[in-house]
């Protein structure tokens, strides 16, 4: 470790990057921490910072004999979360950000950053942080540098990106990068005694897309501070895609093989509840049939020279949620989660393992809860809170594919889209092209239930999944989506599904049986891909004919089938009318196109009364 006065551009720092050097120097006068550490991502600096941090109370260890190498941590309880509502776009003009971002001037916003930064790494080390999103060498990949005074950052840092010494070199003497600054806001003054979770009650997330820069304020928790996940993989790198000719999108990423060793390789964007990570780690119910896994959160694709889309997965670990995450929901993810792990805010058991709702069918009959009380089966509580995590390496994924790191991405053939739907949008729709598909997904949407914070029932629009991670104004990014579609060869660009698994029947019971028997609707795209599957034009789109969804062995009747593959023209002339209201919001940036397509939607209705 180095101590502030020490600094020195060439003589201490590990690097010959003078920008990169200049600006960790700046930070540093501003925040004044005790001392400068170099992230090297070595097993040696594991073992170290870990250590420091069991000692500190932030992490406490796991039993090695059932979770070697592997930590709890528990946050404050003010802390638990991303935080959406202190999280801003500060573009240049506040149009840019849209409707849909919180913008705040960004001259104003740099002075309170100044302010609340100045100082506030006091008694703190100062750990520079240098990642690579995607893997090293990859022409999609990016490289970033997140300066923060949390060890739990770095040391989770590791596990999510390629950090440290590779990263560095990656950079060289100028490459490019983006800034990243962090501070969890609890200076020490000389002597006092520091806390287990420290945070702030003053929270800010701040992106600065014309610069390419991060500011995070206030939080130790998840996104708010693991500042290469949502800020940088998806709101930064969204503006860079706009404007460079790529997509940065809130994707998992599927390979898919077929009983003849055929393989297609499909991405998917859900909004939360939507059931992403356990198609992301799907067990395929169709004999013969193999899934495996690319990515399970985020995609970055660009365009080939082939003409195709190529896409890789920016991450190098796993941030779920673990809550809903169970032997008999996910077990693949379960089996991905044996060691080297950090979880946080989950149970812990008797025996020094982890434990959360979800977990297993019956609860223990005691842990010790994440706010460290002693929970039963009737605590009035659940053990673990709602957002817990669990963040593990993806290469111990059982089903991680072998070409999940190569630098050249893999080609898509399909992209899916879906919201929780109990009425209207069938089990499967194909877009009639790009422009179609991209009209279907600006309108993704999901129903409230009695735990969403809309009114039940009522549609909570997050079109591409991308709602709360586009970083800038959300009519331009439809815009992207078309413009990347008109320049592409449209024979090679991958097809558009939407998908919707769940369908209730009058009782309001879910028709669809869901997890590993969403396969079969996989299976219909994929041989929709070879050309093979029988489809119907309906006003919305193409859908599978009754006899071309493999639902052999399925307890589905005839009028259930119905349900799911039929289109009511009535009921869509209603979900038609909701539409304008939610384009209205973007003004003169909503792309005409889109205006074009609602217009047809309007008379492929009418036509079919």
């Amino acid at each position: 470790m180095t101590t502030v006065a020490k600094i020195d551009a060439f003589e201490q720092a590990p690097t010959r990057h003078a920008k990169l050097v200049a600006w960790v120097e700046d930070i540093a006068a501003l925040t004044q921490p005790d001392r400068v550490y170099w992230c090297d991502g070595s097993d040696e600096e594991w073992d170290r910072l870990t250590a420091e941090l069991v000692a500190a109370g932030t992490l406490k260890p796991l039993n090695p004999a059932i979770r070697p190498n592997s930590f709890l941590a528990t946050s404050d309880p003010s802390d638990v979360a991303r935080v959406e509502s202190r999280t801003f776009i500060c573009s240049e003009k506040a149009e840019d950000a849209g409707p849909t971002n919180n913008w705040l001037d960004p001259a104003e916003m740099r002075g309170d950053l100044k302010d609340l930064f100045k100082g506030c790494m006091r008694g703190r080390t100062m750990y520079v942080v240098p990642f690579c999103m995607g893997p090293l060498g990859s022409k999609i990949s990016a490289l970033g540098v997140e300066i923060t005074d949390s060890a739990y950052v770095a040391v989770s840092m590791r596990i999510m990106t390629r950090m440290g010494k590779a990263a560095l070199d990656e950079l060289g003497e100028d490459g490019f990068f983006v800034p990243a600054v962090h501070s969890v806001g609890a200076p020490l003054a000389p002597g006092q005694s520091d806390v287990a979770w420290p945070c702030n009650p003053i929270k800010y997330i701040v992106h600065f897309p014309e610069s390419r820069e991060i500011w995070s304020y206030g939080s130790g928790y998840g996104g708010n501070a693991l500042l290469g996940k949502k800020c940088y993989a998806l709101r930064i790198a969204s503006v860079m895609a706009r404007d460079d000719g790529w997509l940065a999108e809130h994707m998992l990423i599927l390979k898919l093989t077929s009983p003849e060793g055929e393989s297609h390789y499909v991405t998917a964007a859900f909004p939360s509840a939507c059931g992403k990570t356990n198609l992301a780690m799907l067990q395929p119910s169709l004999k013969g049939w193999k899934a495996e896994t690319i990515g399970d959160d985020i995609a970055w694709m660009r365009f080939g020279d082939d003409g195709r889309l190529y896409a890789i997965n920016p991450e190098a670990g796993f941030f779920g949620v673990a809550p809903g995450t169970g032997h008999g929901t996910n077990i693949n993810a379960i089996n991905a989660l044996h060691s080297n792990c950090i979880f946080t805010n989950v149970a812990m058991t008797d025996d020094g393992d982890v434990w959360w709702e979800g977990l297993t069918d019956a609860a223990p009959a005691h842990l010790i809860d994440w706010k460290g009380r002693d929970w039963t089966p009737a605590s009035a509580e659940p053990a673990a809170h709602p957002n817990a995590r669990f963040t593990a390496p993806a290469g111990q994924c059982p089903i991680i594919a072998p070409d999940w790191e190569d630098p050249r991405g893999v080609p898509i053939s399909a992209i899916l889209f879906g919201g929780r739907r109990a009425t209207a949008t069938p089990l499967v729709t194909e877009a009639f092209d790009w422009r179609h598909g991209v009209f279907l997904a600006s309108n993704v949407a999901s129903e409230g239930t009695a735990a969403a914070e809309a009114k039940v029932g009522e549609l909570r629009r997050d079109p591409f999944a991308m709602l709360p991670f586009c970083g800038y104004n959300m009519g331009d990014y439809f815009a992207h989506w078309l413009k990347l579609g008109e320049q592409a060869d449209a024979a090679k660009l991958p097809k558009i599904y939407f998908v919707n698994w769940f369908r209730k029947d009058e009782k309001g019971k879910f028709i669809w049986p869901g997890y590993g028997e969403n396969s079969r609707v996989l299976k219909w795209i994929f041989e929709r891909l070879q050309g093979t599957a029988k489809a119907k034009s309906t006003p919305i789109g193409w859908l599978p004919t009754k006899d071309a969804l493999d639902v052999s062995g399925l307890e589905i009747t005839g009028a259930q089938l119905e349900s799911l593959l039929s289109v009511d023209t009535a009921v869509w002339a209603e979900e038609a009318a909701l539409i304008p209201p939610f384009y209205e919001k973007f003004g003169d940036r909503l792309p005409k196109q889109l205006w074009e397509e609602h217009t047809s939607l309007l008379e492929r209705l009418a036509a079919a009364k």
